[in-house]
């Protein structure tokens, strides 16, 4: 896999624009953000590809320290919800430019108390939407959230 980097010659300085390409036609672009949680796995915060940004599934990480934050649903829910936000800024997108979630839950009967903390998000115009309930998460997570927003 080749990965491109862009230089912007400001005076006599290379100064770089952190233009990073998957591929050399440069149809996706790694998204990383600080203000998220590193991933804990082999894959990238989010991806920009065709006119979208594909977020990876978020748990309840705190970007800080990277460790599982304590709470409940909805303290969960917020903070997933706050990771995304900060992966769709890098991204120049933001949660108003969300089309499409998915919930992974732990426990279905968690739903009403995540779909309160939720909403608050997503008060306007809320994207559609999938909620499934799974056998079980990273860390012991209560949930996960996924998005795909318009860049």
């Amino acid at each position: 896999m080749k990965t491109w980097l862009t230089l912007l010659w400001v005076s006599s300085l290379a100064v770089p624009m952190m233009t990073f390409a998957a591929d050399p036609t440069g149809l996706r672009q790694v998204v990383a953000s600080e203000d998220a949680p590193k991933p804990i796995g082999p894959y990238s915060q989010a991806i920009k590809a065709g006119g979208f940004v594909f977020a990876s599934g978020q748990i309840a990480l705190d970007p800080a320290t990277g460790k599982l934050i304590e709470g409940d649903i909805a303290a969960q829910t917020e903070r997933v919800l706050k990771n995304l936000s900060a992966v769709l800024a890098k991204a120049g997108s933001g949660m108003d430019r969300v089309v499409k979630t998915t919930v992974f839950l732990k426990n279905l009967s968690d739903f009403p108390a995540m779909n309160e903390a939720y909403a608050k998000f997503f008060a306007n115009t809320p994207p559609a939407r999938s909620t499934v309930q799974v056998a079980g998460l990273p860390k012991d997570a209560l949930l996960e959230i996924d998005v795909v927003a318009l860049q």
